[in-house]
């Protein structure tokens, strides 16, 4: 069995109830597109258990892609302005700003020799990976296709083609290659069906499956039921981790 998702961040509860729904077996795969971290805090501690899984392959997600850039990130930037000498790095900064402040806390108390293996197994991951389930070939993306960088006018706006790919947000009616089905994370699908969000949503060749996982209670009224969704390919059944609660409840 073939199985997608995407966005955990950080959020092990979600996580767990999904591993306990879709039971995987050493012949499955689980393809994780991307954003693992930030948010929550057991993102390392789930990027560890990932790390340690034959059967599941990661995307790189934006949220990785910033935590990278800043643990590459000086301590401190050259300003013209006396009283910003002293801040964190405008990478750093820019991570914080997007939660990935408790990523960083738990990193600054483990060995270095485990630092240096979740970052190096970062820096090798895929953006894009192509998959074919059941004769229908998909591509797999965290954000956008990175084909796509340098087609749109939204080009100028990252520095490097990966960037753009783990940032750049599909429009409903994104054009998607002629034969593929693109199933993407990163923008929650309320903003593709608002009537019924927090759901997967299925378009023309797109399938998109966050559905919220790294939302907090009350940050925002309509992810205020945000959860983990996960797509099983080979019969389009649809997992997600407040389930096993609601079945828990009849």
């Amino acid at each position: 069995m073939i199985y997608v998702l995407s966005d955990i961040h950080g959020n092990a509860k979600n996580f767990d109830a999904i591993l306990q729904q879709i039971c995987l077996q050493p012949e499955d795969t689980l393809y994780i597109l991307g954003d693992v971290i930030d948010r929550h805090p057991d993102g390392i501690r789930i990027l560890r258990k990932i790390m340690s899984m034959p059967n599941a392959k990661m995307l790189l997600g934006n949220h990785e892609y910033m935590m990278l850039e800043a643990l590459k990130a000086p301590k401190n930037e050259i300003s013209d302005s006396p009283w910003e000498r002293n801040w964190p790095s405008k990478k750093i900064r820019l991570w914080y700003s997007n939660g990935g402040k408790v990523t960083h806390d738990y990193l600054k108390h483990i060995r270095k020799s485990i630092r240096a293996e979740i970052v190096a197994y970062l820096e090798a991951l895929p953006v894009n990976i192509d998959i074919e389930v059941n004769g229908i070939k998909y591509k797999l993306v965290h954000g956008t296709l990175l084909e796509n960088y340098g087609t749109g006018y939204r080009s100028y706006r990252y520095a490097s083609p990966v960037e753009f790919a783990v940032w750049e947000r599909l429009p409903v009616d994104s054009p998607v290659p002629e034969g593929y089905t693109l199933i993407f994370g990163h923008t929650p699908t309320i903003h593709y069906h608002s009537d019924n969000p927090l759901t997967v949503w299925h378009g023309n060749r797109l399938i998109g499956i966050d559905c919220g996982s790294g939302f907090p209670i009350n940050e925002n009224a309509y992810l205020e039921k945000g959860r983990l969704a996960c797509l099983r390919l080979d019969d389009m059944k649809e997992f997600y981790s407040d389930s096993i609660a609601q079945e828990s409840l009849r």
